[in-house]
């Protein structure tokens, strides 16, 4: 059921209570968490939180908390299945679900009682009628209950009335048959496509706003969520601009509010700004060469994985007039006089060279007077540590830096800690911790960390995508473009995770659109394929839409994993809560590939 009143039937419903929060791995997800965190610590709701990175975990941390628990919080998570199907909870257990995938299971939508659904009706929903989809159990008793009472009549009577008897069973039968069709091809319709709504975040900071309790930091923490799903591309750009124009208008009146303050010029004071800003990787924290040569907007544009591509490269710098030596080293580095017109200077240059949306609307932030971050370095930093892939970090380091990190930000991150008496916590928790801390704004040594772990990444993304290309390793398999990253692929350790190889998969579409000259495969979605767990013999597999700007983002494969994996009883795990991206069986790839070609032809 969805809320329509999100304080008055979520927040007073749980204030007085024990909640337990159930988070999904995304960053819009720890974003909301963390919002949802300052606003329990403001009213002293205890709380629980336990990072779940799918469908097993989610199920087995339900059952070690239903017996002391009644409220369940899930964020980014449980709203796309049949919730009360998987778990079989008690009668009393009461599910608020915050989550951003759609569609939404039907059964969610209209089970008013133990399924809360905070989340904005204004989105396309096109959930169907309730008539559309179940039938009252009146209905099929009374139907039943007719027939018995014609099988007790006396023997003449059944005789008379025998055969009026049997057309109207039959006609019962073909209208049900025929309502159970359209039940099939309307529940088809509604569920085939798989996209993504409103940003949990948002929603929460929206809460925080109807409960006159939002700060900058929540501000800012939901400006995060609604950059991730733009990074990741989970949304239209037409619902990003409508979203951000809200986050500059909560802005605008934050900067209003504080104008008159007299710490607004602390040297510890936070201060956001909207920004038309460069679509450049990272680029106020790297050198602008390697921002342009890694960014996957400008390396498409200008084919960088071709030596044309790279001289195209040389005389654009040129154009601009800036020297090598400036652009080559840190961007903090280059000379004031640079730095001023810097960005009207690219995107004189961009407009030349057919790179006219090289300007992006978003967000920026500084922490005193020293550091500056945009809401997309925010993502790529969170991101990174969030999929750590370092060889020489182990489970135990990373729950070592999550102390460590409360002498960065000790007040705010002891009081969690107690609250979530996470020592009790098992290690494989730990990373989660440890990411969900760096969001802290006075963490900035963990926050570098992130970024100079997003820079490997984005480096490894663009060496894969021109090997990839170059070597064609892109294949069209007829209804769609397929490609398999071998085991000792360079960096394949890294793209074992969800995140890292859906930010390649869609890279590597890009730069393949931009590359080729068949006007049909242009128009292909792309799945891609990269060894998860040599050991085990499993391989992660993402199924991604055709590139377009114009694209409404909705993903079939989700669907379409199914049915091939069913039809050819191939060795799948649908663990992840994007329903595009799987697990399977090394051995079972070839098969999986036959069965989805077929079905997709």
């Amino acid at each position: 059921m969805f809320i329509a009143d999100i304080r008055k039937d979520f927040y007073e419903v749980v204030a007085n209570q024990r909640v337990v929060l159930l988070v999904a791995p995304d960053i819009d997800a720890l974003c909301a968490c963390k919002i949802l965190q300052a606003l329990f610590h403001c009213d002293q709701i205890q709380y629980t939180l336990v990072p779940v990175t799918g469908w097993q975990e989610l199920g087995t941390a339900f059952l070690e908390h239903k017996e002391q628990f009644r409220y369940f919080v899930l964020i980014n998570c449980g709203a796309n299945v049949d919730l009360l199907e998987m778990l079989q909870p008690d009668d009393d257990s009461i599910f608020f679900i915050c989550d951003t995938h759609r569609p939404v299971d039907v059964v969610n939508v209209y089970n008013d009682t133990q399924i809360k659904l905070l989340i904005k009706q204004d989105d396309d929903l096109s959930v169907p009628s309730y008539d559309d989809i179940f039938r009252d159990e009146d209905e099929e008793g009374e139907d039943s209950g007719n027939e018995s009472d014609e099988g007790s009549e006396p023997s003449g009577k059944r005789r008379r009335f025998d055969e009026g008897a049997v057309e109207r069973r039959i006609e019962r039968q073909r209208a049900k048959r025929e309502w159970e069709a359209r039940r099939r091809e309307i529940l088809f319709d509604y569920e085939q496509y798989e996209y993504h709504g409103t940003s949990a975040a948002m929603m929460f900071f929206e809460l925080a706003w109807v409960l006159t309790k939002d700060t900058k930091d929540m501000l800012w923490w939901a400006i995060i969520g609604l950059t991730d799903q733009w990074v990741h591309d989970k949304i239209t750009n037409m619902k990003y601009v409508t979203d951000i124009a809200t986050m500059q208008r909560h802005v605008s009146r934050h900067n209003h509010r504080n104008e008159d303050e007299e710490n607004s010029l602390s040297i510890d004071c936070m201060r956001i700004s909207f920004e038309y800003d460069l679509r450049l990787t990272l680029y106020q924290h790297w050198s602008l060469y390697e921002s342009i040569y890694n960014s996957c907007y400008t390396s498409c544009s200008f084919k960088l994985w071709t030596l044309n591509g790279q001289k195209k490269l040389q005389e654009f710098l040129a154009d601009m007039g800036l020297p090598l030596k400036q652009v080559r080293q840190k961007f903090n580095s280059m000379d004031m006089s640079i730095k001023e017109n810097l960005r009207d200077v690219i995107e004189e240059s961009s407009n030349k060279y057919g790179m006219k949306d090289i300007r992006i609307q978003t967000f920026g932030v500084h922490f005193g007077f020293k550091n500056r971050f945009l809401a997309s370095d925010m993502v790529h930093a969170t991101a990174a540590l969030l999929e750590s892939a370092e060889k020489d970090d182990s489970e135990t380091d990373n729950f070592i830096k999550a102390l460590d990190a409360l002498s960065r930000c000790a007040k705010e991150t002891k009081f969690t800690l107690q609250r979530l008496n996470l020592l009790t916590f098992p290690l494989k928790m730990s990373s989660f911790f440890f990411l969900l801390f760096s969001l802290c704004r006075s963490n900035i040594d963990r926050l570098h960390s992130g970024i100079a772990l997003a820079k490997k990444k984005l480096i490894a993304i663009q060496q894969t995508v021109a090997s990839c290309i170059c070597t064609n390793l892109i294949l069209s398999q007829g209804p769609f473009l397929y490609c398999y990253l071998m085991e000792g692929t360079p960096d394949v350790k890294l793209f074992s995770k969800p995140m890292a190889l859906t930010l390649l998969c869609k890279y590597l579409l890009k730069a393949f659109v931009h590359s080729t000259r068949n006007k049909r495969c242009k128009l292909l979605p792309l799945v891609m394929a990269a060894p998860k767990d040599v050991e085990k013999g499993t391989v992660i597999v993402v199924g991604i839409p055709p590139e377009s700007e114009t694209s409404d983002k909705k993903n079939f494969f989700g669907r379409a994993f199914e049915k091939a994996a069913e039809s050819t009883s191939s060795r799948t795990l649908h663990d992840h809560f994007d329903t595009s991206i799987i697990e399977l069986k090394t051995e079972d790839r070839s098969k999986f590939l036959d069965a989805l070609i077929t079905l997709l032809s």
